[in-house]
């Protein structure tokens, strides 16, 4: 369009009359939220100088939702991350105006996680967070469903049946893809080691039952350690980590199921083994990028948080919407595979 679009195109190529237009700009009539967004879209892609005004008006008419999340370790750039992500979906959703409320939990006690978590429900109409499958978060759960507060388990199931639902990966087939890459990239058969943060951690014990299972059914060559719990610890990952070395010289696998990564590298860049086993550790940072490209770690399975963040949010307002227990059971994501060759 070579002149600058008027109302009367803009209505024209939108398929609606003047007056509507008129109504939507200026807020007079209710206009179906349908039309709203018809005309708000043809606006953008013509240029029409008010493209603006228009949004403005139609996330005026949104209602608006408060939604409390609780993460873990606030100066983790893994969490740091989500946190920023999680801010960025409220606040880019076209269902409602929302406002997020963003908590850390400093440890892994049910006892702080549930009253972080109670703390945040006091004021939001939604909570989300990261947390272990625990009889005290459960009862905790149990009691904001009554009030008709929706809950959602992220990145590790808890509550089952009685949570709005999960948002995350598929954990059991994470585990087994860890083990897949462990059995091919390993220089020959010989000793495997696990760690997991606990495993009240639904999400962790799942990846512990794919990753056995499916050594035990297509790569019986490999001897299984007895799982190490690192509580996501850095320090007790590196100390561990220097200990298994020293114990066990024909180690060939690794994995590092939870939280912890940053420990386990600094303790493989401060041992160099003479043979490096086949070292699968979680999500994408700054440190692993550094660490898939030394060799030191093998294969990164990493958490897509633009995508979870914005699925969450969009079925947190769905069940505000539609009401408690309208939103699936579990949604999986599909996970991110990082390797030397494509970071």
């Amino acid at each position: 369009m070579s002149k600058r679009p008027t109302i009367t195109d803009l209505a024209r190529i939108s398929g609606v009359s003047v007056a509507t237009v008129d109504r939507v700009l200026n807020n007079r009539l209710p206009v179906r939220e349908d039309t709203a967004r018809r005309v708000y879209e043809t606006a953008t892609e013509i240029g029409y100088h008010a493209a603006g005004l228009i949004k403005q008006r139609m996330r005026h008419e949104l209602p608006e939702y408060r939604l409390g999340f609780l993460l873990l370790r606030r100066e983790d750039v893994f969490y740091s991350e989500f946190a920023r992500e999680l801010d960025l979906a409220v606040s880019q959703t076209q269902r409602f105006r929302g406002v997020a409320t963003i908590d850390f939990a400093d440890s892994l006690a049910p006892d702080e996680i549930v009253e972080r978590m109670r703390k945040l429900a006091a004021k939001s109409r939604a909570v989300a967070l990261v947390g272990p499958d625990h009889p005290a978060l459960t009862v905790a759960v149990e009691a904001l469903k009554a009030k008709g507060m929706p809950v959602f388990s992220l990145l590790s199931d808890f509550a089952s049946g009685i949570r709005e639902g999960y948002v995350g990966l598929d954990n059991r087939k994470v585990g087994r893809t860890a083990a897949w890459m462990i059995s091919k990239a390993a220089k020959r058969p010989g000793k495997v080691a696990l760690f997991v943060g606990s495993h009240r951690f639904h999400g962790h014990e799942l990846r512990e039952i794919g990753f056995r299972s499916f050594f035990r059914e297509q790569a019986p060559e490999f001897t299984l350690l007895e799982t190490l719990v690192n509580l996501e610890a850095n320090q007790i990952t590196h100390d561990a980590i220097i200990d298994l070395l020293e114990r066990h010289p024909d180690l060939v696998g690794l994995y590092v199921a939870g939280g912890g990564m940053e420990g386990a590298v600094s303790a493989l860049r401060q041992a160099k083994p003479a043979e490096m086993p086949a070292v699968i550790c979680n999500e994408i940072t700054a440190q692993s990028r550094a660490a898939l490209a030394d060799d030191i770690l093998t294969m990164v399975i990493s958490t897509p948080l633009a995508a979870l963040c914005r699925e969450l949010v969009a079925l947190m307002g769905h069940a505000l919407e539609a009401g408690a227990a309208n939103a699936p059971g579990q949604t999986f994501l599909p996970f991110d595979i990082y390797l030397p060759e494509n970071i």
